[in-house]
């Protein structure tokens, strides 16, 4: 095994590497971005590469490390867990299995109360479109353009755009597609086949899309009507991310399924879940392995999960969150006031924050840009156009401006090259 040090080469190694065993496109698409830096080590808010560089994270997984890179309390709840026992036993009850989906169900919003521990957000979609289908027996889903659940069959058939999906024709059946943010089109497209209208409170993938104010509270008065389950995704908003602890607080909008991921592993270990009202719990009535997992809840995964839960409230990062995503906002909003010609829009609540170009190509020289500054930021999955910045909740607030000093030179350095 090649260590940190132990070729001065690692670099060369790694990229060829990739190149012929991993993903060559995406190798490619990385060097153009000035990306292809071998990380080694991460500590905070930076990562550091082979030379000894460090970069300034303002992706952060995306949204995977709230509480920065390499948390001593979260690493700490790790260790010690591994020493007593990494893996259950999958028969026996395990006492941390038990206390985290406790924790969790009383930080969920209203009666989100049953737990199911997966290993991922795509997962926790999966279980809980299972869980929809199961519960209300109708076949049909309501899902948005520009969403995005996660690649896997299920989650992939709710996400919402033709790039991911084309390829891998025909997905599940029975899922339609509205436009984000607009009620009447959700109204519309809602019928008594329904099982459930799965929606993002915030769309990340699809460009940190905030909706109209009552949005979600028309979507949870639609799917009363219709007798549909409303299931929010929150894996990339929640876990104090927007200023609040979900980001359907906001509206105080309880959902009949919440799916949760990447923060609540506190960035040290894998987990997802999805969280449901007791009502829907039925589906394990008469059988309870009727959905199941190999290493969803496992001890360690659990250890790290009850650690972050904890870490929110001791970091207060609700209100870091709050406070820093309106130093981000206000900064981004002077800065697209010099560059009208190329940035569109800036929005976004807390650090969920994204900025949009109004040439995709314009933002992956940006991004290129940030790169040569050593800072790490990346475009939306299902709009190029936008740069997201999702940095570690525990972000300072030099830290913040050395960001947006970096993403001015950037534009800047950009525009001049292209002589805009």
């Amino acid at each position: 095994m090649t260590a940190p040090g132990d070729d001065h080469n690692l670099g060369s190694i790694t990229f060829e590497r990739y190149a012929r065993h991993i993903n060559p496109g995406m190798t490619q698409l990385l060097k153009f971005m000035g990306l292809e830096s071998v990380e080694v080590h991460a500590e905070g808010c930076y990562v550091y590469n082979s030379e000894g560089e460090r970069y300034l994270d303002c992706l952060g997984g995306p949204g995977v490390f709230s509480f920065g890179h390499s948390p001593p309390a979260i690493i700490a709840a790790v260790r010690e867990q591994l020493e007593r026992m990494p893996l259950s036993s999958h028969l026996l009850l395990n006492p941390l299995t038990g206390e985290l989906a406790e924790k969790l169900a009383q930080a969920c919003p209203g009666d989100l109360q049953w737990v199911f521990f997966c290993n991922s957000g795509a997962e926790a979609v999966e279980g809980a479109l299972k869980a929809a289908r199961a519960h209300t027996g109708r076949p049909g889903f309501v899902s948005t353009i520009g969403g995005f659940h996660g690649k896997t069959f299920g989650a992939l058939s709710a996400s919402g755009r033709d790039t991911y999906r084309e390829p891998f024709q025909p997905l599940l059946p029975g899922f339609t597609h509205v436009p984000y943010g607009d009620a009447d089109a959700l109204a519309e497209a809602v019928t008594g086949e329904t099982a459930a209208v799965i929606l993002e409170p915030i769309q990340g993938e699809g460009g940190i899309i905030v909706p109209p104010d009552g949005y979600l509270t028309r979507a949870r008065e639609i799917c009363d009507a219709a007798g549909a389950l409303l299931i929010l995704d929150e894996i990339q908003s929640g876990m104090a991310r927007t200023g609040r602890m979900w980001a359907c607080d906001r509206e105080g909008v309880v959902p009949d399924i919440m799916t949760v991921g990447k923060a609540i592993g506190g960035g040290v270990m894998p987990l997802g879940a999805f969280v449901a009202r007791p009502d829907v719990w039925d589906i394990f009535d008469e059988n309870p392995y009727l959905h199941t997992t190999t290493f969803g809840g496992n001890p360690l995964a659990c250890a790290a999960g009850m650690a972050a839960l904890a870490e929110v409230e001791r970091l207060d990062l609700c209100t870091a969150a709050a406070e820093r995503g309106e130093q981000m906002l206000a900064g981004l909003r002077e800065i697209a006031g010099k560059h009208e010609g190329l940035i569109g829009d800036v929005r976004g609540r807390g650090l969920l924050v994204g900025v949009e170009f109004f040439d995709p190509d314009v933002a992956g020289l940006v991004i290129a840009g940030l790169a040569n500054h050593h800072i790490i930021a990346a475009y939306g999955l299902n709009n190029p156009s936008v740069i997201r910045l999702e940095p570690p909740l525990i972000i300072s607030a030099e830290q913040v401006n050395e960001v947006l000093a970096a993403l001015d030179a950037s534009i800047a350095d950009t525009a001049a090259m292209l002589e805009i």
